[in-house]
């Protein structure tokens, strides 16, 4: 009892610390090269690069965490390199530096997610996971909001250079975090989703189940569309009212982020509630229909204020995500031995809308304009929306039972 406590207590502090170190430097990064010259076509790229790196290696990274007896190392090691790719942008601005740091961090922070995802399993269970990975997710947006709101007063009093040191101090607080999560309260066979604690001869299934599961191929085309969408967004958005002379660029970039994060602190509490009492199919719909209303005002609000709007609907549908697929996976896995490396796989699909959507958003912003781009990505959702409702019966089954063991073939 004493070890879970203090493991829930070092999974909060966790959360909290590697918001920043896994997400804040991202929109920050845009608005610095765009300072030194940068067109956003090139940036748009150069995020590409790091994502494509960080899509291929997802799915081994979460298969590795689920074999791996050092869940804790796997989430520690992206620190470092957080800490690394920091100091590469502070010290060249040359594409070939700058895009080889962004993959040396996405493929070691591909098992950031599997990871804490294992962790939470291991410590809490199939009965306990939604519950704590609510709570999770909630200290995580908080850590964001809070990362933010910092980086956006140092970068308006030291300058943008002051962001990335900041992302360094919340890189080295969570390798502190994960490293007082006592060994002992993880058990490495309930994190890779094997169902019954200690049985003895107890096997995962073939990996070949991940490709027979209906309602993860539906998750994943899902988010697919959805991130080719969503993930070019904030981004974008940061460089189109900075482009317009509308805000400073470092507070503005803050203001996105922090209100955004707010916003999903709320959204994942209400996800863990309404996902108990309603289930994830229908949490899971409103977050895609919150992209085509925040690409509608995106387009028409190219302004300070238009921030509070077109970051709310971001954290609507970030927030309620970051609750209902590791919930969905977890429970649509439950038994098979491979539910990291599932949350991998799911995180490639992700991944692949999401690296396309800033080469995408960026192109399309530079030959038509910024509101036409906005437009156009918040469009992609749609196909989410009408395949989530397509395939409803077999998502909600799957969603309803938490002692599920076969997919649905």
């Amino acid at each position: 009892m004493t070890s879970d406590i203090h493991g829930r207590r070092a999974l909060q502090s966790l959360n909290f610390f590697m918001a920043d170190m896994q997400a804040g430097v991202g929109p920050f990064l845009g608005v610095f090269l765009l300072a030194h010259g940068w067109q956003s076509g090139l940036i748009g790229s150069v995020m590409t690069i790091g994502g494509v790196a960080g899509v291929v290696a997802a799915a081994p990274a979460g298969a590795w965490v689920d074999g791996s007896q050092h869940k804790r190392a796997l989430v520690a090691v992206p620190g470092v390199c957080t800490v690394f790719a920091s100091a590469v942008i502070l010290l060249s601005q040359g594409f070939w530096p700058i895009a080889l740091s962004q993959v040396a961090t996405a493929i070691a922070g591909a098992a950031i997610g599997p990871a804490v995802i294992g962790i939470t399993l291991g410590i809490f269970r199939q009965s306990g996971f939604n519950h704590q990975n609510g709570i999770n997710q909630a200290y995580n947006h908080a850590g964001n909001a809070v990362g933010a709101g910092l980086s956006g007063l140092l970068g308006w009093a030291l300058g943008l250079p002051a962001v990335f040191w900041l992302a360094v101090a919340f890189a080295i607080a969570s390798i502190l975090s994960v490293s007082s999560i006592p060994r002992e309260s993880i058990d490495h066979r309930m994190a890779r989703g094997l169902r019954t604690e200690g049985q003895i001869g107890e096997q995962p299934s073939r990996i070949s189940v991940l490709l027979r599961c209906k309602p993860l191929l539906v998750l994943a085309a899902s988010l697919t569309l959805f991130h080719l969408g969503n993930a070019a967004m904030l981004p974008l958005y940061g460089l189109a009212v900075v482009a317009a002379k509308q805000a400073n660029p470092a507070t503005f970039v803050a203001a996105t982020i922090v209100v955004a994060e707010a916003t999903m602190v709320v959204a994942s509490l209400v996800a863990m509630r309404l996902s108990e009492r309603r289930g994830l199919w229908l949490v899971l719909l409103v977050s895609f229909a919150a992209l085509p209303v925040r690409g509608l005002l995106a387009a028409h609000l190219i302004h300070s204020w238009g921030v509070f709007p077109v970051q709310v609907l971001d954290g609507v549908g970030a927030g309620l995500q970051s609750v209902a697929v590791p919930g969905l996976i977890t429970r649509t896995l439950n038994g098979t031995g491979h539910v990291n490396v599932g949350q991998g796989a799911v995180m490639t699909a992700q991944g692949i809308g999401a690296s396309l959507s800033a080469a995408i958003g960026g192109w399309l912003a530079q030959w038509y304009g910024y509101t036409t781009a906005f437009l156009i990505l918040g469009s992609f959702a749609l196909g989410s929306v009408v395949i989530w409702i397509r395939w409803a019966a077999v998502l909600k089954e799957a969603g309803a039972d938490s002692s599920a063991v076969e997919p649905v073939a």
